[in-house]
């Protein structure tokens, strides 16, 4: 529960000298060693909570009865397999989840490990989807401070002795080591993808310690922040009147999380680099014929630091060199001896046992001097492979070979490189931390929502999938497309094992009327060419990397295992867009090509028992996959989701932003093609012809258990938007008849949505008869919002606007704990909140961050930063749940959370878009496609008509292109 000082009135930011003294903040203040002013902030003696998971209530597990019996049934199917369910609501990890988590190290895409506020390394993901998340105690930075002579000395782990697991060791084990920082006196800042350890005098009172722990996450910058790396940078400050020998040591388990370690065959080898770099490596033999990992653990030695390594010592008393041994000397002698350096690689580990490696880095510090002692951290693991299916290799092996030892290389430029990442990482950061006119929570929140573009299971690939010949099995051998240019039925998919296929078609039923169909229902030989051109027989493979950025995946969660979700991404790829946009084309890209394709699998959803195929033609899938991402699409399988009516409105409305985000032609044309598709798919869905597109019945949309019927806010605002930036995309391609017939459509459904839904205040949930249809639903503007972020006109009057979130800020924002949760979902107008189903009941705090972005692009600030620090207080405050660096998906207003590190949260980035829309936007002439009416040799029509400015045909740069183009 949330005590109740959650909800009074709050500081607006956490000054630094509230936490460590202003004395110790002039002492650290060179070389980046003192926290910056805006960062969020908790003491080391800061108890973690075990955090409280939802549970449903009776009525809802009466309802999903049938869904948890089939459900259960399919889990365990895949465990026999040997596989993992994408969504598996009976395994619970061994570790209970707690308010413990902090920065993640390294780069996107190539493996990721988190450190928790205390100092504990946990949350493996080296391998795809598979999560460790227990620490591994062993894991450590400690210190081992001699004054006087040695007759005053200090020694002591550099994290509080209150941590989990370390009783569970022997004494030859951990529990020997010296755990005796309290953490009263020692502070832990982050801003993403930095973090500040600051030890104001422990366990020396004498000694300020300074530890900066700085990733390669760079905006715009697709080498750098590709990397398997992490540098801790520890800045010693002595204030006392003796010369102190100060000595660091970092250990490491030779393991990638879980039981690892005691899978026998691992090795650890000493090494010596360039530019006094000098280290371990440790050679990491993974289970089920997953590729190798090796760790490297370095440290830099300069004229005034002393680098020593134990390459190998072991947690069991049958181990050569016990930790204790080990402890004893440093302690003992402060450092190693350097013959260590000339054993060479250890023998391979027994099973059972645990193999370790430390790095020690000494100095002296003279009274009242300083001094810099850096380690860095990499892990190399250059193929990744797919439970099912292909192998590839990871983005960073375009810079540093497909090697494991390469690992050696990356904390080599780590160590010479940081201080260039950091200045790059303050330009990015600094104008945002610097405007006065933002909370103070608002600018670390933002930086540090961005945890999970390296902690959420990313993976980032090189490209195309590894030759037949360079993995243990082909993806393409037991997979065959077929490319068509005519009819439907002129395709042999029969003849495909696997029964997948590129079609050119939109929907196999539409229920447009004659007079709404364009010239031709189906693409010309020149528009397939623009899809087909260039690219293998493999539709799900196709990939244009003009712009070499490799391609991009990442889980919707740590508990839904399944790859860029993509009712999801709508919420979160404002990030990626603002930070990374050729990453964020790349996964649009990936998305057009299987808009395109068929796959015949049978697959049983799990909500109705019912059968239907893997993948329709024109659907949207819902995701890339699992254990075969891009080629076998749609691991979620609960509903049928090419029924769903919201993945083509916002594939369309995502890529209508991108490209007049970008200004890339290049990328429009090439997805045009897959725009017409989704949006012709939906005609089926329009079942009395009005242009506006019904519900049927189910959850047919990301709200999966909340049922809708006829009309709906939330999808059918959507599908406005979509027509309105389908015709002004086709429109700036030269698609006139396209954009005509888009936009007759928007002028036909927009009055019948308003008169079905608008009640004089805002927009019902739906048009049905259900006890929740007049419900207040929290993301009813979802069009809206993609309408303003993208410089298109409003969608209804603006007056229509500010009294639906008025009312959602009113109610579904301020009625819950007084406003300090952030947006419950739905909410009856009789101001109890809706509980006809889990989901309704929920906060979804991506949701709430886009609720927020919509204010703020309605000229609602105040509403705006009130509703999203809801979230802020909630999740990432002292008094609140402590969901910091785990933000779920959603939360109860118990507090109660689903869903541990979530993609949607990434929408606050949403938020600053509206705040810093692209200048490609702000400049984006204000053209209203529905007022006006273009010249179209399919719809000629008077060019001098009220509201219609004449359009100057420009010659076409694409040659035999359908396509002409702004140049």
């Amino acid at each position: 529960m949330v005590s109740g000082s959650l909800f009074h009135c709050r500081k607006q930011s956490w000054p630094p000298d509230e936490y460590v003294s202003r004395a110790t903040l002039q002492l650290l203040d060179f070389d980046g060693a003192a926290p910056p002013e805006q960062a969020w902030r908790r003491r080391l003696n800061s108890h973690a909570n075990k955090l409280k998971e939802f549970s449903v209530t009776f009525r809802e597990a009466i309802k999903m009865m049938r869904l948890g019996v089939r459900l259960w049934s399919y889990v365990r199917e895949e465990a026999s397999h040997g596989r993992k369910a994408p969504i598996d609501p009976f395994t619970r990890e061994n570790c209970k989840p707690s308010a413990s988590q902090g920065v993640p190290l390294g780069g996107m895409g190539s493996g990721s490990i988190s450190r928790g506020f205390r100092g504990e390394f946990r949350h493996w993901q080296i391998i795809p989807s598979l999560c460790e998340g227990s620490p591994i105690m062993a894991n450590q930075f400690s210190i081992f401070i001699s004054r006087d002579g040695g007759n005053k000395k200090f020694s002591s782990v550099l994290a509080p002795g209150h941590h989990e697991g370390i009783e569970k060791f022997g004494d030859e084990g951990i529990s020997s080591w010296d755990w005796n920082l309290s953490g009263q006196h020692s502070t832990y800042h982050a801003l993403f993808p930095r973090a500040w350890t600051i030890y104001d005098g422990e366990p020396d009172p004498d000694l300020k310690i300074s530890c900066r722990q700085i990733s390669p996450f760079i905006p715009h910058n697709y080498r750098e922040s590709s990397l398997p790396t992490s540098v801790f940078v520890y800045t010693l400050v002595n204030t006392g009147k003796e010369r102190a020998k100060v000595s660091l040591l970092l250990t490491w388990v030779n393991s990638i999380g879980g039981t690892s370690h005691q899978s026998g065959g691992h090795s650890n080898e000493p090494f010596v680099g360039e530019d006094g770099v000098s280290g371990v490596l440790l050679h990491h033999k993974t289970a089920k014929d997953n590729p190798p990992v090796t760790f490297a653990i370095a440290a830099c030695e300069t004229q005034n630091v002393n680098v020593t390594v134990l390459p190998s010592f072991g947690l069991s008393e049958e181990a050569h060199v016990t930790a204790k041994d080990m402890w004893g000397t440093m302690v003992q002698d402060g450092h190693f001896d350097r013959e260590n350096f000339n054993t060479g690689p250890s023998i391979p580990s027994s099973s059972g046992d645990t193999l370790c490696a430390a790095v020690s880095a000494s100095a002296w510090v003279e009274p009242h001097g300083r001094c810099t002692v850096a380690f860095a951290l990499a892990w190399s693991s250059p193929k990744v492979k797919f439970q099912k299916g292909c192998a590839y290799y990871r983005r960073y092996t375009q810079f540093y070979g497909t090697s494991e030892r390469s690992a050696l290389e990356l904390v080599h430029d780590a160590l010479m490189n940081y201080k260039w990442w950091e200045e790059e990482i303050e330009k990015w950061q600094t104008p945002i931390l610097k405007d006065e006119n933002l909370p103070e929570w608002y600018k670390f929140t933002l930086f540090n929502e961005l945890y999970f573009l390296v902690a959420g299971g990313t993976v980032w690939t090189d490209g195309e999938s590894l030759a037949a010949d360079e993995k243990p099995n082909s993806c393409s051998s037991h997979k065959s497309s077929t490319l068509t240019n005519g009819d439907v039925g002129t395709t042999t998919p029969e003849k495909s094992s696997n029964n997948i296929s590129l079609v050119n078609n939109t929907t196999a039923s539409t229920s447009s009327s004659d007079d709404e169909k364009p010239a031709s229902n189906s693409f010309s030989d020149q528009e397939l060419a623009l899809v087909n051109q260039g690219r293998s027989k493999n539709c799900v493979s196709l990939h244009d990397d003009r712009e070499h950025v490799g391609r991009f995946l990442y889980l919707e969660g740590i508990e839904y295992i399944m790859w860029c979700t993509y009712d999801v991404h709508f919420y979160a790829s404002f990030a990626l867009l603002d930070l990374f946009p050729k990453i964020e084309l790349s996964i649009q890209r990936d998305f057009a090509k299987a808009v395109l394709c068929e796959d015949k699998r049978k697959v049983k959803f799990l909500a109705e028992g019912n059968w239907g195929i893997r993948k329709v033609k024109g659907a949207v899938p819902h995701d890339l996959g699992m254990h075969d991402p891009w080629h076998e699409m749609n691991a979620y399988n609960i509903h049928d989701t090419s029924r769903w009516k919201d993945l083509n409105p916002k594939f369309v409305l995502q890529v209508y932003r991108d490209f007049a985000a970008t200004g890339d032609m290049s990328f429009g044309r090439d997805v045009w093609p897959a725009v017409r598709a989704a949006m012709e798919y939906m005609d089926q869905f329009d079942k009395d012809g009005d242009g506006l597109i019904e519900n049927d019945g189910f959850p047919d949309q990301t709200y999966d258990a909340w049922t809708v019927h006829g009309i709906s806010a939330y999808c059918g605002c959507l599908w406005l938007a979509a027509l309105q930036a389908a015709a002004t995309m086709a429109h700036r391609l030269g698609d006139r008849a396209f954009a005509e017939r888009c936009r007759s459509k928007f002028l036909k459904a927009k009055p019948v949505f308003e008169s079905k839904l608008w009640n004089g205040s805002y927009f019902n949930y739906d048009s049905g008869m259900s006890s929740n249809s007049r419900s207040i639903q929290a993301d009813q503007l979802a069009g809206q919002w993609y309408t303003a972020a993208t410089g298109l006109p409003p969608l209804f009057e603006e007056s229509k606007i500010r009294s639906a979130l008025q009312k959602i800020f009113e109610f579904n924002v301020m009625k819950v704990r007084g406003g300090r949760m952030g947006a419950v979902n739905g909410m009856h107008p009789n101001g109890l909140v809706d509980e006809s189903c889990m989901q309704s009941r929920e906060i979804w705090t991506g949701v709430t961050y886009s609720v927020a972005a919509t204010m703020l692009l309605s000229g609602m600030e105040h509403q705006a930063f009130t509703a999203a620090e809801g979230i802020f207080i909630s999740g990432w405050s002292e008094e609140g749940f402590g969901y910091w660096f785990q933000t779920p998906e959603a939360w109860t207003v118990d507090g109660h959370y689903r869903s541990l590190i979530y993609m949607r949260p990434l929408a606050i980035w949403a938020m600053q878009w509206a705040l810093s829309p692209p200048k490609a936007i702000l400049d984006a002439p204000n053209i209203n496609m529905m007022d006006r009416i273009h010249a179209s040799p399919f719809t000629p029509r008077a060019q001098n008509e009220t509201g219609a400015r004449k359009v100057v045909t420009k010659k076409r740069c694409c040659g035999t292109s359908v396509f002409s183009c702004e140049c």
